[in-house]
């Protein structure tokens, strides 16, 4: 990954602190809401996909999506699948997931199939803690977007946040892929 000056990695730091605590102060009925909101946007959005969906276990008051994406499952036959770390600095590997499935803690705690078996997701969904524009403003770790540049075919990739956590300032670095789509509780954006 691209070194990027100090400035913007102290911007991206502080966005991402103010973010996440906003994140985590919402009410209970406010997060359900926009999570409802979120989800009929995303129906809209999954009106003609086919495939293999990945989509991500929720943490640090990220909107959770997996009633919707098994709702998704049942309806349509998608294959849904999770992010793994299988290495430090390297990029996720998704495995075949669906409710029930035996987990266990990964990689920073989070939860992950217990019997991971390895799938190219033709879409994936990834919680934004800020965007602008196209880009994602994400946890800081990088492996969102070095799972992107590493994946052939690259999977359709929809950021899923809201609109308070829209972000201006925000320089994209080399290693930064943009999303080929934005839901929030208001608004489809596609590139």
């Amino acid at each position: 990954m691209d070194l990027m000056d100090a400035e913007t990695r102290a911007w991206r730091v502080r966005e991402r602190v103010r973010l996440k605590d906003e994140r985590m102060h919402l009410p209970s009925a406010d997060r359900s809401l926009l999570t409802d909101a979120i989800a009929r946007n995303l129906d809209v959005v999954f009106k003609r996909l086919r495939g293999t969906l990945g989509v991500y276990w929720p943490i640090q008051g990220e909107f959770d999506l997996r009633q919707w994406a098994e709702r998704l499952r049942i309806r349509r036959r998608h294959t849904l699948a999770l992010p793994v770390v299988v290495r430090e600095q390297a990029p996720l590997e998704y495995c075949k997931w669906q409710p029930g499935d035996p987990m266990a803690r990964g990689f920073w705690g989070i939860m992950v199939p217990k019997q991971g078996q390895p799938v190219i997701p033709d879409v994936v969904i990834a919680p934004l803690v800020g965007f602008c524009g196209f880009y994602r403003l994400g946890h800081g770790g990088g492996y969102f977007d070095r799972t992107l540049a590493a994946m052939r075919p690259k999977p359709l990739a929809i950021g899923v946040g809201t609109e308070a956590s829209r972000i201006e300032g925000f320089v994209p670095q080399p290693h930064d892929i943009p999303m080929d789509v934005i839901v929030t509780e208001a608004a489809v954006y596609r590139a």
